[in-house]
């Protein structure tokens, strides 16, 4: 099991930018593949990016491509996303998850989630 704390989100214009963070805490944070989701009131939970181990394959929603990136750095047990051209459907609270598996995990593999953050978009 881990345990993630993310942080990072925040209110900004239309247009602007923001970076989420996720810290896990365990030393085989590598072996976890990682997730952004999101949850906006009214909508089912919704699958961002996630990113594998090692950090070599990563995968959008179609939502959301050019625009967020996901990033890892296993040195330091953290999971980064990159969030630009921000537009006010992106308003939604952002979780991060670990799950182990064959990647890209189905939504039900990943097994550990954050708190969530919230992230406001003003149009």
């Amino acid at each position: 099991q881990v345990q993630l704390v993310e942080s990072g989100g925040g209110l900004v214009q239309a247009g602007g930018s923001l970076r989420l963070s996720c810290a896990a805490s365990g030393r085989t944070f590598s072996s976890y593949a990682m997730g952004w989701f999101r949850l906006a009131p009214g909508k089912a939970r919704e699958f961002v990016a996630g990113i594998s181990g090692s950090g070599s394959s990563t995968h959008y929603a179609d939502s959301v491509k050019g625009r967020f990136t996901i990033v890892r750095d296993n040195a330091k047990n953290t999971v980064y996303l990159q969030m630009n051209s921000l537009k006010s459907e992106d308003t939604a609270v952002y979780y991060c998850a670990a799950g182990s598996g064959y990647y890209p995990l189905a939504s039900w593999q990943y097994t550990d989630w954050g708190q969530g953050t919230q992230v406001t978009v003003s149009s």
